[in-house]
């Protein structure tokens, strides 16, 4: 059988960049189980609560949920249990660094598969007050206005 190449995404947690300023992002591996690996091949995962944090010189993702696998048997996985991640010695070094700022956390960004392999890119992130997800809110909409004013020019001028 060959191995896959590329990256396919599982999840994506478009909440936290609604929610947070991201800062740094990481690529980690994770410490999964058969029955977790076929679940998240089928696309099944929710990172919408999950957050990393670190304990004894080891990073540990919490809350995410990964159903459990359909055809699985006594053997199954529990869906939101604490998942360990796999990261370079000096990059928990930087994380728990940053991690001692106030006010910073370590939030999943994305699941996916890379060459075969599960990944999770974690980010380094700053919680957003309401006034900035409102200011990042009217500056998106500004810009798919004017994109929208701009394609609807460019039809004109053709037509």
């Amino acid at each position: 059988m060959t191995r896959e190449k590329g990256r396919v995404l599982v999840a994506q947690n478009r909440k936290a960049r609604h929610d947070y300023h991201i800062d740094d992002t990481y690529e980690a591996g994770l410490v999964l189980t058969g029955t977790e690996v076929k679940s998240l091949r089928e696309g099944r995962a929710s990172l919408v609560d999950g957050y990393a944090a670190l304990k004894g010189g080891e990073v540990w993702l919490h809350n995410v949920h990964i159903p459990e696998y359909t055809q699985g048997t006594w053997t199954n996985h529990e869906p939101r249990r604490v998942r360990k991640l796999l990261l370079h010695r000096d990059q928990i070094r930087k994380l728990n660094a940053k991690t001692l700022e106030s006010g910073l956390t370590i939030v999943p960004l994305a699941l996916y598969f890379k060459d075969g392999y599960a990944k999770v890119e974690i980010g380094v992130a700053r919680g957003k007050k309401s006034y900035d997800k409102r200011h990042s809110l009217a500056e998106r909409e500004a810009k798919r206005d004017a994109d929208r004013a701009v394609a609807h020019r460019g039809r004109d001028g053709a037509g």
